[in-house]
């Protein structure tokens, strides 16, 4: 049976969510609610699958399915439940530490493999909720607990990952954008394999607050630094380097190279 309306998804026994102040899982949490709405998806049908960290925490306040994972298995278990039961539609929420680090081999071979799920991740580019370390998307430069005076490795594209091991459909939205969000999740949805979406949202607890930014600044930062495909295409090749194109990458209209 359809939800009428996005707030029959809350769980209001669990509300409030433990999000810190001006992080941006509470909006991919509201996006995910609206997009299952708006794409008729049965609440009863849906399964969402997340590991450890703070992006793990969505699903519980969502009224679906729901299953809690060790770091970096969520994957392996959403498998499990798409291929015995085809009939449910399965979502993997995760983060990059937990997605691209220790469940990386899970995601590349997921997206090889074409399983029918749809894949989350909520990209801030550390470890939040274990202490601020790098993780494998945090940027050259960048200042963590385990990286003091700055990382020193090139990050991953997961979007280029997952889609040179062949996954359909690879999309990439950001928080500050939610109505444009909103759309690329519903898209990710309707698709009949592996889907993934990359959603940039910030750390104000462990990134924001070592740059000295407030959640505000830092939100208007990520806003400024990602644009549309369609126009980062259009830019000289020095402003994109400084630029992240956000957008559907492969399975759409804008498919194209991005990198």
């Amino acid at each position: 049976m359809r939800a009428k309306g996005w707030r029959e998804l809350i769980r209001e026994d669990f509300w409030p969510p433990p999000f810190c102040p001006g992080c941006g899982h509470g909006i991919l949490m509201g996006a995910i609610m609206r997009a299952i709405v708006q794409t008729g998806l049965d609440p009863s049908r849906v399964a969402l699958v997340a590991g450890i960290g703070c992006a793990g925490w969505i699903p519980t306040y969502i009224a679906c399915d729901t299953l809690h994972t060790p770091h970096g298995r969520a994957i392996p278990h959403a498998a499990g439940i798409a291929l015995t039961r085809p009939d449910l539609r399965v979502i993997v929420i995760g983060g990059d530490g937990d997605l691209s680090s220790i469940g990386g081999n899970h995601l590349i071979h997921a997206a090889r493999r074409d399983l029918p799920l749809t894949v989350l991740c909520a990209n801030n580019a550390i470890y939040g909720m274990t202490g601020g370390q790098t993780s494998p998307t945090t940027p050259p430069g960048e200042r963590t607990a385990t990286a003091p005076r700055g990382v020193g490795e090139r990050p991953f594209d997961l979007c280029a990952l997952v889609a040179g091991a062949g996954a359909g459909f690879v999309a990439r939205g950001t928080v500050v954008r939610p109505q444009a969000l909103e759309g690329l999740l519903g898209k990710a949805l309707g698709h009949p394999g592996f889907s993934f979406v990359e959603v940039l949202t910030p750390c104000p607890t462990q990134v924001g607050r070592r740059k000295g930014l407030s959640p505000v600044d830092h939100l208007r930062t990520l806003g400024e630094r990602t644009v549309p495909l369609a126009r980062w295409r259009t830019l000289p090749s020095e402003e994109r380097a400084a630029r992240i194109p956000v957008g559907i990458l492969r399975g759409g209209d804008e498919e194209g190279s991005w990198t």
